[in-house]
């Protein structure tokens, strides 16, 4: 093939992709969304709500109309733009299905330190909060109740679609206890229980954020069948119940800490036990999925040595620690369960 006939488009799609990006995480910030509800507005009235400028007004709402993530009826200054279906579902603050936590992060934390990859990949090191406090991530994020309000809403609505599949496409019938590690508002261990009615459900995370979990499940309604408990899974032996899960756990940690886990988890099971991870799981050959893969290039950034895995990746490991089986469940888009059974 001739030079003539290569067509460029990919490579500036993706070489220009911060510039979609940040159009779309600005809207989150400003609300833009959760502002159009239901309603349709006009420009004019959308930037006197937003406090936009009127040289911006018109580039950045065509701009979401042209990505698809407002739609405009008419034309010139009298149309009017609304959200589209997926917006209004999982961009409006007011819908329950909202991800936009995860984009608000994206937006506060991510896009900056982003900029720093290239002297992520040549020193290895993280280049986020520790860069310039010398403090390691989890430490700034657990001593700032704001931004760990942030850090839990964005794990939320990104774990949302992926927690509830496992509920429905992992067999719980002949389980009675579930122990979610790292469970954080217990958003896991009440989808399990709405799900399972017989199931008892404990969220372990770290002291600090046990009463975070304890408002949700109370306002959940759930406080019969799930619990809240605190405590330090690196220290402390993991608590005891028939199935062990973990979502977006795995990944942050090296491989160490993450053998410690493993092994806990394994010495917290029955015989017959099961220790479900959730997480974007590389396909083995590394080839396709590119999420999964970058999100291991985020853990370079945020930790420096942590990093995602392969299905085959984490089945050596659980054959390490001792478990007998392994399978691989697809759940949404690029996440899957390693599911490890003792």
């Amino acid at each position: 093939m001739s030079n003539a006939e290569l067509d460029p488009s990919h490579i500036m799609q993706v070489g220009m992709g911060f510039w979609p990006s940040k159009t779309v995480l600005s809207a989150v910030e400003l609300q833009l969304f959760t502002h159009l509800g239901a309603e349709a507005m006009s420009g004019e009235e959308i930037g006197e709500r937003l406090g936009l400028h009127s040289r911006a007004i018109y580039d950045f709402l065509d701009t979401l109309v042209a990505l698809r993530f407002l739609e405009r009826d008419g034309d010139g200054p009298d149309s009017r733009y609304r959200n589209t279906a997926e917006s209004a579902a999982f961009l409006d603050k007011g819908s329950p299905t909202y991800i936009g936590g995860i984009l608000e992060m994206c937006n506060a934390r991510l896009y900056g330190f982003w900029g720093d990859l290239t002297e992520a990949l040549q020193t290895g090191k993280p280049q986020n909060e520790i860069k310039h406090t010398g403090k390691p991530m989890f430490d700034e994020l657990y001593s700032d109740p704001a931004r760990l309000q942030q850090f839990m809403e964005a794990m939320q609505g990104i774990s949302l679609g992926n927690f509830h599949a496992v509920a429905d496409k992992f067999d719980f019938s002949k389980y009675k206890t579930v122990c979610d590690v790292g469970g954080a508002t217990g958003q896991l261990s009440q989808i399990l229980a709405t799900h399972h009615p017989h199931l008892r459900c404990m969220s372990y995370d770290l002291p600090v954020v046990a009463p975070i979990a304890e408002k949700s499940i109370a306002a959940a309604g759930l406080t019969d069948r799930v619990a809240a408990a605190g405590g330090d899974f690196f220290a402390d032996p993991l608590p005891r119940a028939d199935v062990i899960t973990m979502g977006m756990i795995l990944h942050d940690w090296n491989l160490d800490r993450k053998m410690h886990l493993i092994r806990s988890a394994y010495d917290a099971l029955p015989e017959g036990g099961a220790f479900i991870v959730i997480e974007n799981l590389i396909d083995d050959a590394r080839r396709e999925n590119a999420f999964g893969l970058m999100m291991s290039l985020n853990m370079l950034i945020e930790f420096g040595d942590a990093f995602d895995f392969t299905g085959s990746d984490f089945a050596e490991w659980c054959g390490e620690a001792g478990f007998r089986d392994v399978e691989i469940l697809p759940l949404t888009g690029p996440a899957s369960a390693g599911i490890a059974y003792k």
